[in-house]
């Protein structure tokens, strides 16, 4: 076990920023709170996700986030001067399909535009809050990195083909967040980042693709949230850089 072993979590003390707070990002902020006591809860979305749900939500606070915009990401940067130091953040936004965007059966059905905005949320905007949140890491106690990825992104794994836009996005994020570990290895040494697979989860984005799931693999929101915080409380800094599913196994890049 690393600096991040399970249960020293409860005596951290600063602040979690959960990015994308969709059915997983809630989930997780409200185990958070389980968790980490200690820590200040911050969600970071484009959308109030709190409207109807204040009560369940009192211990969060939210900040507004637009991916896609880089004064946005810059503002949050700002903002998070008032927290830190940041001693976990956990990325959760992603897309797979939505108008004039689905997941591609063969090569026909590519296009550009749906190319470029798989890219842009799914491979850029990670790294990009990373760039943002930087300086509010700290500097001499363990921290966390995580994004969520797919397994779909492995390119030692696929094994099917198809998907084109949301591999090849996922691939991408996979090798900038492993790119980012090693240059964090060097100078914030006590970081650990992280690239999650949390298996099939009952939210909007698997939506579509459900039917096949076996009953026992398709997770609740809660339970994958206790299974990816499982997973990051068992990682430090030397397991940092690495792809790993929700049951703990690493998966080949």
């Amino acid at each position: 076990m690393g600096p991040g072993a399970a249960g020293e979590w409860s005596s951290w003390q600063g602040s979690a920023l959960v990015v994308g707070c969709g059915g997983i990002g809630q989930a997780l902020l409200a185990e958070l709170e389980r968790r980490a006591p200690q820590l200040t809860l911050l969600g970071a979305s484009r959308q109030d996700w709190r409207q109807g749900a204040q009560e369940r939500w009192q211990g969060s606070v939210h900040l507004p986030l637009d991916l896609g915009n880089d004064a946005s990401l810059a503002s949050l940067a700002t903002t998070l001067e008032a927290w830190q130091p940041l001693r976990l953040v956990i990325h959760t936004a992603g897309i797979l399909h939505g108008p004039g965007l689905l997941p591609e059966k063969r090569l026909s059905q590519v296009n550009r535009q749906a190319l470029e905005r798989s890219f842009a949320v799914n491979a850029f905007a990670p790294l990009l809050v990373a760039q943002a949140v930087e300086a509010v890491l700290p500097p001499d106690q363990p921290f966390h990195f995580a994004s969520l990825s797919a397994r779909v992104g492995s390119i030692g794994d696929n094994q099917l083909g198809g998907w084109y836009a949301y591999r090849a996005a996922k691939a991408a994020q996979n090798q900038l967040l492993r790119t980012l570990a090693l240059e964090w290895r060097r100078r914030r040494p006590q970081g650990c980042v992280s690239l999650l697979h949390p298996g099939t989860t009952a939210t909007p984005l698997s939506a579509p693709f459900q039917a096949g799931v076996p009953p026992d693999r398709l997770f609740s929101p809660e339970r994958s949230a206790c299974q990816l915080l499982d997973v990051l409380e068992a990682l430090g800094a030397e397991q940092t850089g690495h792809f790993w599913a929700w049951d703990g196994q690493q998966i080949p890049w």
